[in-house]
């Protein structure tokens, strides 16, 4: 990307998403407002396990290929651990962390002489990121700069942390009261706000359930789930995932959960047979899969039939998909050969 009203390069890292282009643009508007020659932005939320590089103005490709390498922002952190706005000469940077790397031999190069950084943290206290400001003149960051830092570092914590986004998405379902950020690599986030569930922990089938519909590019996906182990007792929960796009390259998405779902009369063994039914099974594999004889689901597809008023199985399965009212079958673990 190339900013033709002020001549500065721009390099967008990971995937080209609008709020990385955003973020770009705000770095020229801070890199002009504060007379600096460069600027770059690092996502740094250790909740999300978030460090990577958002985007750079003015600083070549080389730099930002060194900001984005595991464990740059985490050292850049450890340079700067009073947070906002603390100015230093590139000469003073202490010996052995990772970022003398980007300094020696991309920076100091390219005539950078002095920088500004600034840790930025939400309203509970967290880093979520990390800006830095440099300039190619000798002099230290004024006051003025740092000023214009700290009054703009509000501004761009809310834009650019991958929380706020995730925050945004989950309003989309208003009436969620649990909610976890499915974070790549299994592990799992609750969200602000929102409470912790013991279907929400890592490891758990509902887990596995929406890993493998993000695997598969699944954008939304509604389904139920039993909140009591006991047949008789029909509770379900409704789960509602959400994939996140703007935010991919550090979450694959969310998983938001409501209590107390409406199971429209279907009883806990055909929202079973149902989740079958909509990933495609026949009655002999639904059978199997549920250790019952065919006869018995022969009865169960029926039952379901009548209670969705649907003239065919693949009409039951098209509506239960639809309406998320069934209880998906867990993915199996693949077992190498």
């Amino acid at each position: 990307m190339h900013d033709l009203s002020t001549g500065h390069a721009a390099q967008v890292a990971g995937p080209r998403t609008a709020s990385a282009h955003r973020s770009a643009a705000m770095l020229q508007e801070l890199a002009d407002l504060t007379g600096h020659d460069g600027a770059w932005l690092t996502v740094s939320d250790t909740r999300l396990g978030a460090q990577a590089l958002v985007a750079s103005v003015g600083l070549g490709r080389s730099a930002t290929e060194i900001l984005d390498q595991d464990g740059t922002t985490p050292a850049l952190t450890a340079v700067w651990p009073a947070g906002l706005a603390t100015a230093v000469e590139v000469t003073t940077l202490p010996e052995g962390l990772v970022d003398r790397t980007l300094w020696r031999s991309c920076l100091v190069p390219a005539g950078f002489t002095s920088g500004l950084v600034a840790a930025l943290r939400d309203g509970s206290g967290h880093q979520v990121a990390v800006v830095g400001l440099v300039s190619r003149r000798r002099p230290a960051p004024s006051d003025v700069t740092r000023h214009h830092l700290g009054r703009l570092a509000p501004s761009i914590t809310r834009a650019t942390s991958p929380m706020e986004s995730l925050l945004a998405a989950a309003r989309l379902v208003p009436e969620a009261r649990a909610g976890v950020a499915l974070v790549h690599g299994g592990s799992t986030c609750t969200l602000p706000g929102l409470q912790d569930h013991p279907l929400l922990r890592p490891g758990t089938p509902v887990i596995r359930v929406a890993g493998g519909g993000l695997a598969v590019g699944e954008i939304a996906r509604s389904f139920l789930w039993p909140t009591s182990d006991s047949q008789v007792d029909g509770a379900h929960a409704r789960l509602t995932l959400l994939a996140t796009a703007d935010v991919s390259r550090f979450v694959g998405g969310l998983l938001l959960l409501t209590p107390d779902a409406d199971c429209r009369t279907l009883t806990p063994r055909e929202l079973q047979v149902l989740g079958l039914l909509v990933g495609g099974r026949s009655n002999q594999q639904i059978a199997s899969r549920l250790a019952v004889a065919p006869r018995t689901v022969a009865t169960h597809v029926e039952h379901v039939m009548r209670k969705l008023r649907a003239s065919s199985r693949t009409l039951a399965a098209v509506l239960a998909e639809r309406e998320g009212l069934y209880v998906p079958s867990v993915p199996t673990a693949h077992r190498p050969r």
